[in-house]
């Protein structure tokens, strides 16, 4: 927002310097981005009278003119096409330095005298945006009325600084001089004067009975005014008028474009004119476009509507997006006599939309995107009246429409002066407090029963970003000045901030699998259900369990994951695409699973690691690569219990999961029944379906569970006073006794005499019957008071080799 300082001090005298008064502005959170000096190096610029113009006689494409800068007649030398004489023009006088750096010197150009220069708009560093397209090329011509021999900066308005505002999404009402005067006033506290609006209706008949307004949609548009005017008189808008719009960033077009535009920068409020006559019976509808509808808009282009968009109409066709752009069809031209002006308050969201949509911002749409004063629909289009009945541009017909669907009601705020006090640090006592609101244009009324501590501020409808308490704590502290606001520090005893232990055991989770080789991933919590339909989870009781996503942005993201597994599956399919086929991946993620279907409270959300490894490990000169199979990932997972200190766990062969090999897959659980998750080779089917090569193995345990069985500290036993003695034993057990059981019956029967066993031979060959598997073991005695006699050791040992043979059919080679 660009803020011209003479403008400002027609409705408030800061008594500051522009600096000072930045400072103070930004200090008060309207922050001011920049100080523009538009008379910068315009010094020695001023307005010249062109007497007379020849043709040089050394070059055809030269003018010599003859030009009055105040000070007697100047011989210039110009390229220009269209310098004229009886012009009004920038002349540059000897020794100018211009905004673009070049000094001007007196010099002979082809033998003739030249002192000075006629300036162009560029070489004035006037914005291209606010020059009309005519006056882009060649010398700038001034208006007839400028002095001659007057600074340019004076001709032209450039000599007072303009503020440059950078306000933040919540002070749209900002955009208006009235309200920035209103800002300067409660920080300054100098008085303020608005302007005083009053029209003389002079037209003829009615604007009632002429002008038809009808809101079909009241959501999109809740209020809607219009006026009318007759004898329109086209042409250039005052001289002081263009300079403002100049200095406010605004192009003047003629008087009645601008005079909308000079009421939408004063009052924050967009208006919009229509040929009256090109309005089928006068009868304006605000109404959501048809489907397929088209509208040429001013800029010529035609714009395809659909529903979404609202309309200006008639009762034939639409003749303006509303808040955005009016219609060609309906634009003042030079032969327009009658005007229909149009005030109106849009729903911000359907005006962005639709500028968004055709790709069109303005300083309207600006507006109307952020919200405008909806009070201020009938006072802006009186203004216009006022400005158009004063500069003779055209007649007031008595009158207007003011169709107002949803009345605005005033916020009023309640508050506690305590509260406020409270949230800022401060010990303001209420009669300060209520005159900060008063300075700002607030109204405060006390309760009766707690007169100075509670009451109520009418909060004016140009400020609609205040809605509550701590609303009114912040106008108070930027009033007051944040800087003197006392600096504390936060009252409480410190803590020495510590990882939960959820957290330490998600720690450990993720720092023994890295050091197992394995590397983190994260992939999507949304998945495309097709994923589930590949595992064969996307049917029975388990779809009844899927969480669906309620208007995803693309198939891919359709539900949320009830597993990690297809995320580590499309991790490993998009590393084979580009011939990496050794794989080794984790994920530490949350899945989710639906209660019931349809969604009435929210789903369970567990955490869970998953694992997933395929192709061979990395080997070293030590020790050759090994292929990344079942009993590998059965090692990283026991690896990971020892590390979380949980025992007692059981691995049982399974055939309940649909994505893993029937054969190949084992259920983990702990001693005491809990089930932790499962490890096994991905089914064939499965593996075709996401185009992996080799045999995956994957592993997704129960995180929760993990962290309910994880010992913070483990049970150290003294290191051994005693020989221990170690015996062998191989068997030969039927395929369907696991080597769990007789893990089992070693650890019943041995008792504390055992202190260790490990399976080191499984074996299947021509020597084993069919149906039979043959168990090697190693078994460590050992006591603790004692050395352990061959008697002793060999009653432990023949002990256990009956119960294996009694309890499990085992048969010992």
């Amino acid at each position: 927002m660009l803020v011209p300082m003479n403008w400002l001090r027609e409705y408030i005298d800061p008594a500051l310097p522009v600096e000072v008064l930045a400072e103070k502005l930004t200090r008060a959170g309207i922050a001011v981005e920049n100080i523009r000096r538009q008379d910068t190096g315009l010094d020695k610029v001023v307005v010249g009278l062109v007497r007379a113009v020849e043709k040089h006689p050394g070059a055809e494409r030269l003018w010599v003119c003859r030009v009055d800068p105040g000070t007697g007649e100047l011989p210039v030398v110009t390229g220009a096409e269209n310098v004229r004489p009886g012009q009004k023009v920038p002349v540059a006088l000897v020794g100018a330095s211009l905004p673009n750096g070049l000094v001007i010197r007196e010099a002979e150009i082809r033998s003739v005298r030249s002192a000075g220069m006629l300036c162009s708009a560029a070489e004035l560093a006037l914005d291209e945006k606010t020059v009309a397209p005519e006056d882009r090329q060649g010398i700038l011509v001034l208006p007839p009325d400028a002095v001659v021999g007057q600074p340019v900066a004076v001709a032209l308005g450039l000599a007072d600084p303009v503020m440059e505002l950078e306000l933040t999404p919540n002070r749209a009402d900002c955009l208006a001089v009235v309200n920035v005067a209103r800002e300067v006033a409660a920080i300054t506290g100098q008085p303020l004067t608005l302007p005083v609006v009053t029209v003389r209706e002079e037209g003829t008949g009615m604007t009632g009975n002429q002008v038809k307004v009808t809101i079909e949609d009241g959501e999109l548009c809740s209020r809607y005014a219009a006026r009318l005017f007759t004898d329109l008189q086209p042409g250039p808008s005052p001289a002081w008028m263009q300079q403002r719009l100049r200095s406010a960033g605004m192009r003047p077009i003629n008087n009645i474009v601008d005079i909308t535009n000079y009421v939408m920068l004063e009052w924050g409020h967009p208006l919009h004119a229509f040929d009256c006559d090109t309005v089928k019976d006068g009868h304006i509808i605000v109404r959501r476009a048809w489907k397929g509808e088209k509208l040429v808009t001013l800029d010529g282009q035609e714009r395809e509507l659909n529903p979404e968009n609202l309309v200006i109409a008639d009762p034939e066709k639409a003749i303006a997006l509303a808040g955005v752009m009016g219609g060609a069809a309906t634009e003042i031209t030079p032969d327009t006599r009658v005007i229909l002006l149009e005030a109106a308050h849009f729903q911000p969201a359907s005006v962005r939309r639709t500028a968004r949509q055709v790709g069109l911002r303005s300083e309207a749409s600006q507006r109307f995107e952020k919200g405008v004063n909806i009070a201020t629909v009938t006072l802006a289009m009186d203004r216009v009246a006022q400005l158009i009945e004063q500069l003779g541009v055209a007649k007031v017909v008595p009158g207007y429409v003011d169709v107002y669907r949803r009345q605005w009601q005033p916020e009023r705020i309640p508050f506690r002066v305590s509260r406020i006090n409270a949230l800022l640090g401060t010990a303001l006592p209420s009669g300060e407090m209520a005159n900060l609101f008063q300075r700002l244009g607030f109204k405060v009324t006390w309760d009766a029963g707690e007169p100075g501590e509670t009451g109520v501020v009418a909060v004016p409808t140009y400020r609609a970003d205040l809605t509550g308490e701590h609303d009114l704590a912040e106008e108070v502290a930027r009033l007051y000045g944040y800087d003197r606001i006392p600096t504390t520090l936060p009252v409480g005893r410190t803590t020495h901030g510590q990882r939960t232990w959820p957290q330490l055991c998600r720690e450990k989770i993720v720092n023994t699998l890295v050091g197992c080789g394995l590397r983190e991933v994260i992939t999507f919590s949304f998945i495309n259900p097709r994923h589930l339909d590949r595992l064969g989870l996307f049917s029975g009781e388990q779809k009844d369990k899927v969480v669906p996503v309620f208007n995803p942005l693309s198939e891919e993201q359709g539900v949320l994951r009830p597993t990690i597994l297809p995320g580590l599956l499309e991790v490993a399919a998009r590393n084979e695409n580009r011939r990496v086929a050794d794989v080794a991946v984790f994920e530490l993620g949350a899945t989710f699973q639906a209660k019931a279907l349809p969604l009435n409270e929210l789903p369970v959300e567990k955490w869970r690691v998953a694992v997933l490894v395929t192709g061979r490990g990395p080997g070293h000169w030590q020790r050759p690569s090994l292929d990344y199979d079942f009993y590998y990932l059965k090692g990283v997972a026991e690896k990971l219990f020892t590390v979380l200190k949980i025992n007692g766990v059981a691995w049982e062969p399974s055939v309940a999961y649909p994505f893993l090999h029937p054969g190949r897959a084992a259920r983990v659980s702990a001693g005491n029944g809990a089930f932790l998750g499962y490890v096994g080779e991905m089914h064939p089917a499965v593996v075709e379906a996401y185009g992996l090569a080799g045999r995956p193995v994957v592993m997704e345990l129960d995180v929760r569970c993990l962290i309910a069985l994880a010992q913070a500290k483990a049970d150290y036993k003294p290191l051994p006073r005693f020989p221990s003695t170690d015996r062998d034993m191989a068997m030969l057990l039927p395929d369907t006794v696991p080597a769990g059981r007789v893990d089992q019956v070693i650890a019943a029967v041995g008792g504390e005499l055992v202190e260790r066993w490990r399976l080191f031979d499984v074996y299947k060959g021509v020597q084993i019957p069919a149906g039979f598997h043959s168990l090697a073991y190693t078994i460590r005695y050992q006591a603790a008071d004692r050395t352990l006699t061959d008697e002793e050791v060999n009653a432990a040992h023949e002990a256990i080799k009956q119960a294996l043979a009694t309890m499990l059919g085992a048969e010992f080679r």
